[in-house]
């Protein structure tokens, strides 16, 4: 699969896809099993927040999860050509109303894992004009094929931070 074009989605995503190199299904196909491990293997972090405010590491996990879940809503809304504007979403008001803090790191590792296996089915299923249609979310234009490319950028992304900013 090609990446989006930058017409395909708004600006504010191009960080996570310009991070995407390679073979997006075969990185969101790894990328749940070495994240979950990675994330273990700092499971001794898993309650620390780098600065007053900012999201624990279990936090940001529980965020990956949701968003994984909204992106995916959207993508098949837009690959069975759904008409209407889908809402968007306060990724804050998300986190501070669940209750990540609560969770085991092992509970959140496995509900990634098979969220995201169970994504792939979806993903691998869809052909060319699937891909390249598109909706309205949070007021903008996105196509399904940009949102993959988001599944993949989004962790790395969170990854990333975690590297730079936890350990």
């Amino acid at each position: 699969m090609n990446p989006p074009q930058i017409q395909d989605y708004p600006q504010w995503y191009k960080g996570y896809i310009d991070l995407v190199e390679g073979d997006v299904l075969s990185i969101l196909e790894t990328q749940a099993e070495e994240f979950a491990d990675f994330v273990q293997q700092n499971a001794d972090k898993a309650d620390f927040a780098y600065a007053p405010g900012k999201w624990t590491i279990k936090e940001m996990f529980g965020h990956i999860i949701d968003t994984e879940r909204i992106m995916v809503f959207r993508l098949i809304s837009f690959a069975r050509a759904e008409k209407a504007a889908l809402p968007g979403f306060d990724e804050n008001d998300y986190v501070t109303n669940a209750h990540f803090k609560d969770r085991s790191l092992e509970s959140l590792c496995e509900e990634f894992i098979l969220l995201r296996k169970s994504n792939m089915f979806l993903v691998k299923s869809l052909n060319e004009e699937e891909l390249d249609r598109f909706g309205i979310a949070n007021s903008n234009q996105i196509t399904v094929k940009a949102l993959v490319y988001i599944l993949a950028g989004h962790v790395m992304h969170h990854r990333n931070v975690i590297v730079e900013r936890y350990l």
